[in-house]
């Protein structure tokens, strides 16, 4: 029954849920409040950062670090999206984008995912700080606070909720970085900050653009009313154009070659042609065809890049 965070599971007349019945119900939609399909970019983002920022006089490659590093990033990201559901279950169930969200429809307390969210965050920023060092654990502890607290409020509040969000979102690298070097003062690890940083605008407003009657139904001021034509076009192709520079910028600060370049530039081409298609159609077809699009970019420039290390 909607409402109830045991509506998944069936029981005999009169019958009441064992924990262990109540728990296994409800694992599924604990999984969904991690948001998986996110984690695993910022799995790629924090596992590039590690291996690009790992100095190359320590001898045997840290795995064991690596490991500790991408498994409390990991934490930190999975808290961070079921608190954002708690936050946001109310606005979530009037888009048919989110209403299937296991608080948003029901099928979760409010109070599981808030418990569950804080959990797995402070696990996840304690084993950072104990295990890793104070940098990663830091950033990973900011990069929660930003998102939570600055950017989501303003997603009902301003259309630059994108640009304010845009920061927190590109932290996985240098959480990566820290993680295996202490120290994120390379000019090499701001590099990749950036390539992440303006990633995100043709990615979200490819979404925002195909859900935007959804945005507005809910209250999110994702897309200025008056003026959403021109701000979809500044925020998709100024990034996307800047992209470009950038991605090649991070092949030469990691060693450059003939073929990191030709691969970056290949992918930047089709990055900016599914941006001007997006901008000039504005057509769900062409922004999910964006979409598609960036979610490729990012993890095979990222292999470029760990492929290409010098």
């Amino acid at each position: 029954m909607p409402g109830s965070y045991t509506s998944a599971l069936v029981l005999e007349a009169g019958a009441r849920p064992t924990l262990v019945a109540t728990l296994r119900s409800a694992v599924p939609d604990l999984w969904t409040l991690t948001k998986p399909e996110v984690n695993f970019l910022i799995v790629i983002a924090a596992l590039t950062g590690f291996y690009l920022g790992c100095p190359g006089n320590l001898g045997p490659f840290p795995f064991a670090r690596l490991f500790g590093a991408l498994w409390g990033t990991l934490l930190v990201a999975s808290g961070t999206g079921a608190l954002n559901q708690y936050v946001e279950y109310r606005f979530d169930a009037r888009m048919r984008r989110t209403w299937r969200r296991p608080v948003a429809a029901g099928r979760l307390r409010p109070s599981t995912a808030l418990r569950f969210g804080i959990a797995l965050s402070t696990i996840g920023v304690a084993y950072l700080l104990v295990v890793v060092n104070a940098l990663a654990g830091v950033l990973a502890a900011l990069t929660l606070i930003s998102y939570l607290f600055v950017y989501t409020p303003l997603k009902r509040k301003t259309p630059l909720c994108t640009l304010v969000g845009a920061f927190p979102g590109a932290m996985p690298p240098l959480i990566g970085w820290a993680a295996a070097s202490g120290s994120v003062s390379s000019e090499k690890a701001w590099i990749l900050y950036a390539v992440l940083f303006l990633w995100q605008f043709p990615h979200f407003m490819a979404i925002a653009w195909m859900y935007r009657e959804d945005y507005v139904g809910a209250g999110y001021l994702i897309l200025p009313a008056k003026s959403e034509v021109r701000f979809l076009a500044w925020l998709t192709l100024a990034p996307s154009f800047a992209l470009f520079p950038a991605s090649l910028a991070a092949v030469a600060a990691n060693g450059g070659g003939i073929t990191p370049y030709c691969a970056t530039a290949v992918l930047g081409a089709a990055l900016l042609y599914y941006a001007g298609r997006q901008v000039r159609l504005r057509s769900r077809t062409a922004a999910r065809e964006l979409l598609k699009a960036s979610i490729i970019y990012l993890p095979l420039e990222f292999l470029i890049l760990v492929l290409g290390k010098g």
